[in-house]
């Protein structure tokens, strides 16, 4: 398994496209995820950056590194979102090597802290994450944020 930058595989955007879409999108927002990473394929190295997880040359599991996920907590950054593993290759590992790729990502530019906001409860912690307070969504539900030293 190998974790690329869209940047690098631009042969896998449209598909990346699709799974981050299908994953955390909705029926009204399909142009928002599209658009959002065709514009993070113009920065090396600036936010929003996109990843996949592959497996050979299948498209298993995503994460995002952003300004912001959407939420009250504009004064933190940058923010994990959109981490997703296939389930057919859930309990191998895959959730904690695009964790740990993750927050080694956010050091080499420069982070000294990592943030996510989740409604999961258990699964970050088991990694090192601490959960840091609340943010509200969009639709103003209250969500927790976590954070972890890069």
């Amino acid at each position: 398994m190998k974790i690329v930058h869209l940047k690098e595989r631009m042969d896998l955007v449209d598909r990346a496209i699709d799974i981050f879409w299908e994953q955390w999108g909705n029926e009204d927002n399909f142009k928002l995820y599209e658009d959002c990473i065709h514009q993070s394929l113009k920065n090396e190295d600036e936010l929003p950056l996109f990843y996949t997880l592959l497996d050979e040359e299948k498209i298993i599991g995503t994460y995002a590194l952003l300004r912001n996920d959407m939420n009250s907590r504009q004064d933190l950054c940058p923010w994990l979102a959109c981490l997703y593993v296939h389930p057919d290759h859930r309990g191998q590992q895959a959730g904690k090597q695009l964790l740990s790729h993750a927050v080694e990502e956010a050091g080499r530019l420069g982070y000294h802290f990592i943030y996510l906001a989740t409604d999961l409860e258990g699964y970050y912690e088991k990694y090192g994450w601490d959960q840091e307070g609340k943010a509200f969504s969009l639709s103003g539900e209250s969500i927790n944020v976590y954070i972890k030293a890069t």
